[in-house]
């Protein structure tokens, strides 16, 4: 899974992607402090995956990864090629989800780049920039479609969908908000437009708002607000916060969170708000060679999980011998989970289940 964050300058992008990922992204009180895409990839926590490495004592340790990439401030005029344009909107092209980070905290010392704070202003501001971006990706896909119904006539019906896409952009309108028939959703996926992707927006508070509690910071309530209309996850932070505990240990982490009336980390909040995004779980394999998470989504069969692994697994697939992971806790063990008929054999058209243990069986 790719994560891009973004948002205007100054708003604690860096700040945020240098405190989850520690991947030491320059970060200044200036525009453009970012000046490439900063890449960090962080492991998935997953006490499942702790229990079976204490159990399995296994040679090598895989978590599930998520790849965040901090991206230049945007400001008005990007999708034009002001301050880093177009440069910035390809980078964003690539991921799969938008973790949208929003100033919602005051300090004279960091100049914000329109000179107040207004979070429904900067949400605008770069919803605008997306949308002009991607009016000019959709009139070239229309363009293109077009030649292309000359010696197919049967296109017409998807040059008539990007023509209702491309009015809805022209009101202001997402590409994410624009309903769609299966088909549509398929023509529409296959131009990586900005505004059809996921967004998670960050309200970024400072450490006193966010301790005091959340629902007292207005600019909070607005982002909040946002997210609901747009059917988008919100998500309450604080940037400074998170920077202060990346360097610590464990036990140090837990104290601090704990004094600030804090159960989990903000890293471990963003995760989960990711997986509940995009419709993903994980699946375990176990034994002495490796403990591994597997990330997946939602209804995907067994043959297809498999093939997650590698793709003979799919084409060979004959059964996948399946238990979950608080049964096997709960026998303490696979020997004496298979000899209490714990142990499943599931078929092709088994959906797989979050925390789901299972060893695939294959022939090629």
């Amino acid at each position: 899974m790719k994560l891009g964050i973004v948002g205007l300058p100054n708003v604690g992008k860096s700040t945020l992607f240098n405190a989850i990922t520690n991947a030491g992204a320059q970060s200044a009180n200036y525009p453009f402090c970012t000046i490439e895409p900063n890449v960090g990839v962080v492991a998935v926590p997953d006490k499942r995956l702790d229990a079976l490495a204490k159990m399995y004592e296994p040679e090598k340790f895989t978590p599930a990864t998520i790849e965040f990439v901090d991206i230049a401030g945007l400001v008005k005029g990007a999708s034009k090629g002001e301050g880093l344009g177009n440069k910035f909107l390809s980078n964003i092209r690539e991921v799969d989800a938008i973790l949208h980070v929003v100033r919602c905290f005051e300090n004279d010392d960091i100049i914000h780049v329109e000179g107040s704070i207004d979070p429904k202003r900067d949400i605008e501001t770069i919803d605008l920039e997306l949308i002009l971006s991607d009016l000019e990706f959709v009139e070239r896909k229309i363009d293109r479609t077009k030649k292309a119904m000359k010696a197919d006539k049967k296109l017409q019906d998807e040059v008539a969908f990007f023509e209702r896409v491309k009015g809805e952009l022209e009101k202001g309108n997402s590409a994410r908000s624009i309903s769609c028939t299966e088909e549509e959703a398929e023509w529409l996926s296959s131009v990586a437009l900005l505004t059809n992707k996921p967004i998670i927006y960050a309200a970024n508070m400072s450490d006193t708002d966010f301790s005091s509690g959340i629902e007292s910071n207005s600019g909070y309530q607005t982002v909040s607000e946002i997210a609901r209309q747009e059917s988008a996850a919100v998500l309450p932070i604080c940037a400074e916060i998170e920077a202060e505990i990346s360097g610590m240990d464990y036990e140090e982490k837990q104290m601090f969170l704990s004094d600030m009336n804090l159960s989990e980390s903000g890293l471990d909040r963003l995760i989960r708000e990711c997986y509940a995004l995009l419709g993903l779980i994980s699946y375990l394999t176990a034994g002495k060679p490796e403990v591994r998470a597997w990330t997946i989504t939602k209804g995907t069969k067994a043959p297809q999980a498999a093939g997650k692994i590698h793709t003979d697994f799919e084409k060979g697939f004959i059964r996948a011998e399946v238990i979950g992971f608080d049964e096997l806790m709960e026998t303490g063990s696979m020997s004496t989970a298979k000899e209490k008929g714990l142990v499943r054999s599931e078929g092709k058209e088994y959906v797989m289940q979050d925390g789901d243990i299972v060893l695939f069986r294959f022939n090629v």
